[in-house]
């Protein structure tokens, strides 16, 4: 997985999602533009490479919509995910798809691509590029921007119910605030901690957290690059754990092999508290709101 640096237009995302539906939906032909109602005069036919984003899609629309993702198992590693034969199908019948970009699921543009739908890209809707950190869920910037390009996409598709779709949206972005709320209270104590990541799946929220990232540079370059870590790096990373210059172990589950079996062990001998999490949404969750919200929840109470 890749773990690398973004530019401060990030946080310049979180004013362009502020504005009132101005994100516009990316990456695909708009043939329902300027209709007063879906293809087939009923709801909007959605389709979401992964769950998380498909939740937001679901709220957007109500009932209007009927939304259905691509990933939804927490034991699939998406950038290696090879569609099916039903899943090019379904994304070929869609009306809106929503992709979550940066090279994360390129397979789902790909198979968007041919299918004459508004394709909303999570990433380039906020302002996230290929080479970036691409698990953009993860960060409070993105999912506004996000959840505005899906609402235009669907007011496109289905203008009769475009004050609808703004309500609805307004509750929604209602829902982020409080969860971005919890985020500034539990930064209070997290600001500044030094943490490490076996892997760099949330590292937007521990930037929201206003949290410092003291991976070990050789093992976090090795992750970024998708290769092995050599042993100096798996040493220099549990000396780290061990010495007691981090403070919290991030692991994504996932993920897990022998490597990060070791570094956990190293944690738990450290007595360094350790968060669990997956890239995909858990089953236990249909909101990606509650979700993060959990995982804020679960940081706070680590410190």
């Amino acid at each position: 997985m890749r773990r690398h640096s973004l530019p401060a237009r990030i946080m310049a995302a979180a004013a362009t999602g502020a504005m009132a539906l101005t994100v516009a939906a990316c990456g695909g032909s708009d043939n329902a533009s300027g209709s007063d109602a879906p293809k087939d005069g009923g709801t909007i036919s959605v389709v979401a490479s992964i769950n998380q984003w498909a939740s937001v899609a679901k709220d957007l629309g109500g009932s209007h919509v009927d939304v259905s993702s691509i990933m939804s198992n927490t034991n699939v590693e998406a950038h290696d995910y090879e569609p099916t034969t039903s899943d090019v199908a379904k994304i070929s019948k869609a009306e809106v798809i929503v992709v979550n970009g940066a090279d994360y699921d390129p397979w789902a543009l790909k198979a968007a691509e041919s299918a004459g739908a508004t394709v909303v890209n999570a990433a380039e809707a906020g302002g996230v590029k290929e080479g970036d950190n691409p698990h953009v869920w993860f960060s409070a910037a993105v999912r506004r921007a996000t959840a505005d390009a899906i609402t235009k996409a669907y007011q496109a598709a289905d203008a009769k119910n475009r004050d609808e779709y703004a309500t609805l949206n307004s509750t929604w972005q209602q829902g982020e605030q409080r969860l971005e709320d919890k985020i500034a209270a539990a930064a209070k104590t997290t600001k500044g901690l030094p943490y490490a990541a076996t892997e760099s799946v949330a590292w937007y929220l521990a930037g929201d957290l206003q949290m410092t990232d003291d991976t070990p540079k050789g093992y976090a370059q090795a992750s970024a690059n998708e290769s092995e870590p050599t042993p100096a790096d798996i040493k220099d990373f549990q000396n780290a754990l061990g010495d007691g210059s981090i403070k919290l172990l991030v692991f994504n589950t996932q993920e897990a092999d022998a490597t990060t079996d070791q570094l956990v062990s190293a944690a738990k001998s450290g007595n360094v508290p350790i968060i669990e999490l997956t890239e995909q949404m858990p089953k236990e969750y249909d909101n990606l709101l509650d979700w993060m919200g959990a995982l804020v929840d679960k940081f706070d109470a680590a410190v």
